[in-house]
Formats: C-alpha cells, sequence, structure tokens
C-alpha cells in the first residue's frame, strides 16, 4: 500500500484560497446589499481612509472610528463606501454592515405604535459589526436625539466596535458651529477617543460640478 497520499483538491474545501474566495464573495454580497446603486463603483482612494479600512481588516477592536468631515459634494460618501468595500475585498472572517442616513436613522428611532421597535432597532445599530452613519450632524439638535446619540456611541465606544462617520460640521472649529455643538459634550469626549482616522475633505460641489461647461 502506497505511503503517497493523493493530491489533495485545490480548488475545494480545505484549499485556504478556496476559503479567503468564498470570504470575499460573501463579505462583497453583503456589501452590495448595503449600499445604494449610486455607490457602487466607491472606491477608497484616499490612503488615510485605506489604511484606516486595512486596520479595520486586521484587527476590528483597534480600528477605532474614522470621520470624514467637509462641505456638500466633496465625496465623503464615495470614500466611506470604498473603504468598506476595501474591507469586504480583503475577505474577513466576519462581515456585517449597516449604512444608513442620519436623517433615516432618527426618523426608524422615533417611537411608534409598535411596542419596542425603536428599541429593538436602536439595538441593531449599536451591536453591529460594521456602522456607518452618514451626514452625521444634519437633524435638528434636541434632548431626544443627544440621548438616543449618546446611547448609540457609548454602546460602540465601550465594545471597540469600527464605525464610520461623515458630517458637514468640521470636528472643532472655534468660529462656528461644529460637531461638538450637535453631539454633546458626553459624546464629543468618547469620539475624541474613538477616531482614528480624522479625514477632512476639501474641494467644490462635485455634483453641482458635472455636467457644466
Amino acid at each position: 500500500m502506497s505511503d503517497v497520499e493523493p493530491p489533495r483538491d485545490e480548488a475545494g474545501p480545505g484549499d485556504p484560497n478556496w476559503h479567503h474566495s468564498a470570504r470575499v464573495e460573501y463579505a462583497m454580497t453583503r456589501w452590495e446589499t448595503a449600499t445604494p446603486p449610486r455607490f457602487r463603483d466607491a472606491e477608497a482612494t484616499l490612503p488615510e481612509v485605506r489604511a484606516w479600512a486595512d486596520r479595520a481588516l486586521a484587527d476590528p477592536a483597534t480600528a477605532g472610528a474614522m470621520l470624514l468631515t467637509g462641505l456638500t459634494g466633496t465625496g465623503k460618501t464615495h470614500q466611506a463606501y470604498g473603504a468598506l468595500r476595501h474591507i469586504a475585498a480583503g475577505g474577513p472572517d466576519r462581515f456585517e454592515l449597516i449604512a444608513v442616513n442620519s436623517a433615516d436613522m432618527y426618523g426608524q428611532l422615533r417611537p411608534s405604535q409598535v411596542m419596542g421597535a425603536s428599541e429593538r432597532e436602536l439595538k441593531r445599530l449599536s451591536t453591529v459589526q460594521l456602522l456607518f452613519l452618514d451626514d452625521f450632524g444634519t437633524s435638528k439638535t434636541s434632548e431626544w436625539t443627544e440621548e438616543v446619540t449618546y446611547r448609540l456611541i457609548n454602546h460602540r465606544y465601550n465594545h471597540c466596535l469600527p464605525t464610520i462617520i461623515t458630517s458637514n460640521l468640521p470636528a472643532r472649529d472655534a468660529d462656528g458651529p461644529d460637531l461638538t455643538d450637535f453631539v454633546g459634550d458626553r459624546v464629543a469626549s468618547r469620539l475624541a477617543e474613538m477616531v482614528t482616522a480624522l479625514v477632512p475633505m476639501i474641494g467644490d460641489d462635485r455634483r453641482r460640478g458635472r455636467g457644466a461647461a
């Protein structure tokens, strides 16, 4: 009887490359499901955005949050979806994502006639592995929005969950409104420690420039 083992099929289970390809396929499918059609071609082209995505892929617990700031139309949302695509394309062991516009998020979290629906939604947003909050700081501030925001950010802060935030407001501005004015001191303190990549986006509104002569 021969001691030589038959060659293993490298195109199926048992081969590391096969498992990596399967993880990539699964993650990319989840990314496409969470990404609006307009951003399906998104790529992380900025070095600091790609660097944060690489950290989130290598060790999600230490990635912290990435905050992209800048005026409307400077490409913040495109870069954010590109970062998430970069993570998915790396074939992570786990890939769970919720991407939501902050105005829609607060709308979903407002008390309704369905008992416990808002609490279940808040828990879903608080505990998902990857959360992308778009246009953060555009909603009207109130005690209710501050409290909801605090509960959301505090949970993600305590459990070291990677988060991407885009905002038209600067992180700090001595001469005008900034993100602290919207979130309040408790959330601002946590964000100051959570944010490991602050990416200011500059330039003109790209949407208005399209089609211009």
